[in-house]
């Protein structure tokens, strides 16, 4: 059996909740492995909607579910999420949930900074979700960030807190806006560290020791390979790596552990907040695919730029996440028009190249170069076999495995999660 990596192929927001959760039920260990509340997924399970920003998919089922060392975890956001879930008949406990003890803690002090930097009237914008997670990340790298299992050992945390605060009230200072007090900040952990720390363990001793037991795990990711913070669209990534490399990094399992790494890929392409998109349509279609997608962000409710599918920056991150085999998701959202577009290569200054250039001006500048298929007019919304698929659209499909090196290996065509043309189960690889 398998071990996979589910990633996002683009700029997150492919769809990879109920990809997660079909797979998530063959799983017998979930992971996240990065990112925090700032990434939302949506589980539809016998017509019931559960939203999760900061909980591993596999909670809602009843599998072991792991956060991970790469996550940066807000701990009131956590105590209301699993609240959330109770009241929706969802238990949480111990038993199905573990976070690692070396997880970095999101603080009040770090969505406020965020806020303050997005707010600001000069430098660049980059558009986040204001939840801290950047700041959270800079205290990570910085050797400052008060972690998880800080919050066992009251007799040295206020010492972490005052070594935390020597770097942020000199920021605060800076900005014109009030200091704050070590004692302020230890009250506030203080307020949730009891409903915490029974959830602590040694996650990367726990999964190696399921792993030998011959468990199957799912990492899951958030976002996409193209918010990533060395291999996307920077500056305007996330604070965190979120290539399928990452899911050994942040959860300590070895690389080796990695059998199979699933791209979840819109059959259209989005993005929220800033930063360059080469194929953003502002006119007709942009509107059709928003409205017709329900484009909307699970965690903030922005709406989400739309544009045709980009087979350069999916062909990227084929290679810069060594993805096996891609899951196809809202390819029904495409039903009914009567010509779709493909980008298959950039202008840059009058040459034509293959690739998203690194650089921040270049992004900017490059043009798409399409390609132009037959649509099809009748519906694949709930199709579960290729016999019900129109002929286009099964064209469309293939054309888009030869465009971007990856084969598909599942296919959805409705938020329903039997609505799943299986090509190949990533677990029996």
């Amino acid at each position: 059996m398998a071990n996979v990596v589910v990633v996002g192929s683009q700029w997150g927001d492919e769809g990879k909740g109920k990809i997660v959760d079909w797979l998530s039920e063959r799983a017998d260990v979930v992971v996240r492995y990065q990112g925090g509340h700032n990434a939302g997924h949506t589980l539809v399970i016998d017509g019931v909607s559960y939203k999760l920003s900061l909980l591993p998919s596999g909670v809602v089922r009843g599998k072991l579910s792991v956060i991970g060392n790469g996550v940066v975890v807000d701990p009131h956001h956590f105590v209301e999420e699993v609240k959330k879930l109770a009241d929706q008949g969802i238990t949480i406990s111990p038993e199905v949930l573990r976070i690692a003890e070396n997880a970095p803690l999101i603080l009040s002090l770090h969505r406020e900074l965020d806020g303050i930097r997005e707010n600001a009237n000069s430098g660049l914008k980059i558009g986040t979700t204001r939840r801290g997670i950047g700041p959270a990340y800079e205290d990570k790298v910085g050797r400052r960030a008060i972690r998880v299992m800080d919050l066992a050992e009251p007799d040295t945390l206020m010492s972490k807190i005052e070594r935390l605060l020597t770097h942020h009230n000199a920021l605060r200072r800076g900005m014109g806006i009030d200091e704050l007090s070590a004692d302020a900040l230890h009250d506030e952990l203080m307020q949730v560290a009891d409903k915490i720390l029974p959830y602590i363990d040694r996650v990367w001793y726990q999964l190696d020791q399921q792993r030998r037991a011959g468990a199957r795990i799912l990492f899951e990711g958030a976002q996409g390979a193209l918010l990533d913070n060395d291999h996307g669209t920077y500056p305007f990534v996330t604070s965190s790596n979120t290539v399928a490399g990452q899911a050994a990094a942040g959860s300590g399992l070895g690389p080796t552990a990695i059998d199979y790494v699933l791209g979840i890929t819109k059959a259209y392409t989005t993005r929220v907040g800033e930063g360059p998109f080469p194929t953003e349509d502002h006119g007709e279609i942009g509107n059709f695919l928003g409205t017709r997608g329900h484009e909307f962000g699970v965690v903030t409710g922005r709406k989400r730029r739309c544009g045709w599918f980009d087979a350069v920056l999916v062909r990227q991150t084929v290679k810069t996440s060594g993805i096996t085999g891609i899951a196809l998701t809202k390819l029904d959202v495409l039903d009914g028009l009567d010509e779709i577009k493909v980008c298959v290569g950039y202008e840059l200054d009058g040459e034509r190249i293959d690739y998203l250039p690194a650089s921040m001006g270049a992004q900017e500048r490059v043009t798409p170069i399409y390609e132009t298929l037959q649509g099809w007019s009748e519906t694949t919304a709930g199709a579960r076999s290729w016999a019900e698929l129109p002929a286009q659209a099964v064209k469309y499909v293939r054309y888009i495995e030869e465009l971007i090196g990856a084969p598909v290996a599942m296919l959805s065509t409705s938020p329903e999660r039997l609505d799943t043309i299986l090509v190949h189960d990533p677990f029996q690889d």
